[in-house]
């Protein structure tokens, strides 16, 4: 067993020392190679940086002739870079260091990574259900339904199933709670989030297991619940060999959320008649006076004691994603931490644009948790987009958590939530490195003889 921790812990070690090697290799060889202009190469690759993200700004917030060069100057400004690096004959050594530098990140993460504890997968056995009742919407995902053969591999296993039918059905909640007054003892729904939200809703208030099947386009529900989303039907097996744990769900105005609640320059945008036909043109074309402050609301938002004026966007999570983690962007660590997530952004200008690629330290993105968040509006109503689908509510709007409202039935073997990339934190990674190889200590020895 000393040997196999041995090893376990030389993992993490040499992956740091690899993490110190490349980044401490890149650093020599642009200064022995540039000397002074090392500074200045850097600093040529920052201005350009800067200068296409604020010229990304006018595009995005500006028409006609300031929009095209706006979109000239963001293409031009890396081309111009990589030509002057060209012409200095630098070019190889900004590729070779920005190469050594993703060696060095990526064997950072993976020895902080390897050196983090594993969390168990959530769960408890369950019993399988004497009276599922499945409802699938044969439209969600391009026809996920048929193609996967979801209803008849459900019937097969005891479930009932209801076809969902906008023209028969057009209240599914409604439809859920008919279901659980017919004996259903467990809900489960095969369809988009903006479905699964309003099923899950009545799971909670009725106290019965809820299952989730991604048959919709995105599943990120399913994501952040750790199921298979390439194979829906394997979310059927939680109804034979599953296990349950509980999650938290969002209301904004008294409206479930498994997801987020979205307000500002996404809502808008969404609820535009012409969005659904031709989504490109409709956010180029709504866009501008989305972000200037000329369409929509003006608002508000408090969380505690925190507060921001005139964001642009809000996002409102049930649970925070990684913002900080931008391969894991869209991802939630967990669904059962007992508050909000928010993320805000406003951005006035290019420069508080281009300001942004400070991250959290910008100060025109707050980030942060909170058991409620209040979204205040300068009009009676504010447009909010809950989890995808559109939606005008009464401003303010009131978003809370509620702790462990929803039981989750899962399969027991199912794919899992990918542990989150960690920050890069190089006093932890030197500790790592630096740590000599620790051999078991005598009492084991002494038991062996």
């Amino acid at each position: 067993m000393g040997r196999v921790a041995g090893r376990g812990r030389a993992a993490p070690r040499w992956c740091a020392r690899l993490a110190f090697a490349a980044a401490v290799a890149a650093a020599l060889l642009l200064l022995s190679v540039a000397g002074i202009s090392s500074v200045a190469l850097v600093g040529l690759g920052l201005a350009g940086l800067v200068v296409t993200v604020a010229a990304g700004w006018w595009a995005l917030s500006r028409r006609g002739v300031v929009r095209g060069a706006a979109l000239v100057l963001a293409v031009a400004a890396p081309v111009a870079v990589v030509v002057s690096y060209v012409a200095a004959r630098l070019l190889w050594l900004v590729v070779l260091c920005g190469a050594l530098w993703v060696v060095a990140a990526a064997a950072g993460w993976a020895a902080l990574r390897a050196d983090a504890a594993p969390a168990p997968p959530p769960g408890r056995p369950a019993p399988p259900p004497k009276c599922p009742c499945l409802l699938m919407n044969p439209r969600s995902g391009g026809g996920k339904v048929g193609e996967f053969g979801l209803r008849e591999r459900a019937e097969a296993l005891g479930a009932r199933v209801v076809l969902l039918d906008p023209a028969r059905f057009p209240d599914v909640a409604a439809l859920a709670h008919e279901a659980v007054d017919g004996g259903a003892d467990l809900l489960g729904v095969a369809g988009g989030d903006g479905t699964q939200a309003l099923v899950a809703g009545v799971a909670a208030e009725r106290g019965v297991p809820f299952m989730v099947i991604p048959a919709g386009t995105r599943n990120h529900f399913a994501l952040d619940l750790g199921l298979d989303r390439d194979d829906p039907s394997r979310s059927l097996e939680a109804l034979t060999d599953g296990v349950e744990f509980r999650v938290d769900l969002g209301r904004a105005g008294g409206r479930v959320f498994v997801n987020n609640a979205s307000f500002g320059a996404y809502a808008e945008v969404v609820q535009s008649p012409a969005y659904r036909d031709d989504k490109v043109r409709t956010v180029v074309k709504l866009l501008p006076d989305v972000l200037t402050h000329h369409r929509g609301p003006r608002l508000t938002v408090t969380a505690g004691t925190a507060g921001v004026d005139a964001p642009q966007a809000v996002l409102v999570s049930n649970n925070p994603y990684r913002v900080g983690d931008r391969a894991g962007l869209g991802r939630r660590d967990r669904l059962d931490g007992g508050v909000l997530g928010l993320v805000s952004v406003k951005v006035d200008s290019a420069v508080q644009a281009a300001d942004l690629l400070r991250g959290r330290r910008a100060p025109g993105l707050t980030s942060l948790t909170a058991p409620e968040v209040v979204v205040g509006a300068d009009l009676p109503e504010v447009r909010v987009g809950i989890d995808g689908e559109a939606q005008t509510l009464p401003a303010p709007v009131l978003c809370a958590i509620e702790p462990s409202a929803l039981r989750v039935r899962v399969p027991r073997n199912r794919p899992g939530v990918p542990s989150a990339r960690p920050r890069l934190d190089w006093r932890h990674l030197w500790q790592l490195a630096s740590t000599a190889r620790r051999h078991p200590a005598g009492p084991a020895s002494s038991a062996l003889g």
